[in-house]
C-alpha cells in the first residue's frame, strides 16, 4: 500500500468541489500543503486499431506523488503550452495545484493525492476487484476491456444506454448484447457504424435507462450534473475512468455512482502486455 490509508468518511461528497474541500482541509489524509509533485509528464498517443475505420488521439497529464501517479486528460480545446504546464507542476504543492487555472491540472492533482493516500484497490476505503485486461493486439485488448466495463451494467432492465465518451469497443459490446445506445462525446463525429455522435447531453431527446460515462466528465465540469440527474431519476450510472481513476470511487454509493472501472496509469493502450483495472461496485448492484 502506498502512502497513508485513513478510514474514509461515511458521508460521500456530492460534488467534485466537496471532495476537493475534504482534501484541502486534510479530512482524508495529510495536508496537501505538505505534499509536493516530484514528476510531471505528458502522454500523447494516437490509436487506430487494425480493422477499424476511426482513429483517436489523447493527451494525458500525469503527476507523481511519492510512488503514486495521478492522471487526467486535457480537453481538446486547451490552448496552453503543455510543456509550460509541466514546469508549473513540478515541485509544486498539491494544495496549489488544486486551485490551478487548468481543470486537467486540478483533477490530476486531486487524483494523485487520493492515489497516494488511498491507492487501488482500496480507493475511498472500499475494496476493489483487480481485473486483468489482455489481448494479442490493441483491438483485442480494447475488446477485453470493453467486456469487463459492460459487465458492470445491471444484467436486467437496461434497454438503452446513454454513452458519454464514445469508445467504439464499448458500443460494439452493447450491440452484441442487444442493447441500444445514444452516443455522446464533445468531439462529435460519427461512430464506427456511421451513427451521429451528439456533442452535448442537452441534445439528447431519446429516453434511456442507464448511463455509461467517461472520467473526462470530471475535467469538463459535467460530472456533478450527471450525478444529480441519475440520483433524481434513479437510474444506474457506470463510470469508466482513466482520468481521475482514484477520484470517482468517492462517489460510489446510494443515489450516486453504481459501479466504476478504474484504470490507473499506464493505460491499456500503452502496453502490449496485460493491464490491471480495478472495479468498484455499489453493494446492491453486484
Amino acid at each position: 500500500m502506498t502512502g497513508i490509508d485513513k478510514t474514509a468518511p461515511s458521508a460521500r461528497p456530492r460534488t467534485v468541489e466537496e471532495l476537493t474541500d475534504l482534501v484541502r482541509t486534510a479530512a482524508l489524509g495529510p495536508s496537501p500543503d505538505t505534499i509536493s509533485v516530484s514528476t510531471a509528464f505528458l502522454t500523447t498517443y494516437g490509436t487506430r486499431h487494425i480493422g477499424r475505420v476511426h482513429a483517436y488521439r489523447n493527451e494525458i497529464l500525469s503527476l507523481r506523488i511519492g510512488s503514486a501517479v495521478g492522471s487526467c486528460g486535457f480537453e481538446p480545446e486547451t490552448d496552453r503550452d503543455h510543456a509550460e504546464v509541466l514546469d508549473e507542476c513540478v515541485g509544486a504543492k498539491v494544495s496549489d495545484l488544486l486551485d490551478h487555472a487548468i481543470p486537467a491540472v486540478r483533477i490530476a492533482a486531486l487524483d494523485g493525492y487520493l492515489m497516494y493516500v488511498h491507492p487501488h484497490p482500496r480507493a475511498a476505503g472500499l475494496v476493489g476487484e483487480p481485473v486483468p485486461v489482455n489481448g494479442p493486439s490493441s483491438l483485442a485488448k480494447s475488446q477485453s476491456r470493453a467486456r469487463t466495463v459492460i459487465d458492470l451494467l445491471p444484467a436486467t432492465r437496461v434497454r438503452t444506454v446513454l454513452v458519454i465518451g464514445v469508445v467504439n469497443s464499448l458500443l460494439a459490446q452493447l450491440r452484441q448484447r442487444g442493447m441500444s445506445y445514444i452516443a455522446c462525446d464533445a468531439v462529435g463525429g460519427t461512430t464506427e457504424w456511421g451513427e451521429p455522435v451528439l456533442t452535448s447531453i442537452a441534445e439528447v431527446s431519446q429516453d434511456y435507462d442507464a448511463l455509461l460515462v467517461t472520467g473526462m466528465t470530471l475535467v469538463n465540469g459535467s460530472f456533478d450534473a450527471i450525478l444529480r440527474d441519475c440520483a433524481h431519476r434513479g437510474i444506474p450510472l457506470v463510470m469508466f475512468a482513466q482520468s481521475g481513476s482514484a477520484v470517482l470511487p468517492w462517489f460510489l454509493g446510494e443515489d450516486a455512482v453504481t459501479a466504476i472501472s478504474a484504470e490507473p496509469y499506464p493505460f491499456f493502450a500503452l502496453d502490449g502486455g496485460p493491464s490491471t483495472h480495478f472495479h468498484y461496485r455499489r453493494a446492491e448492484s453486484i
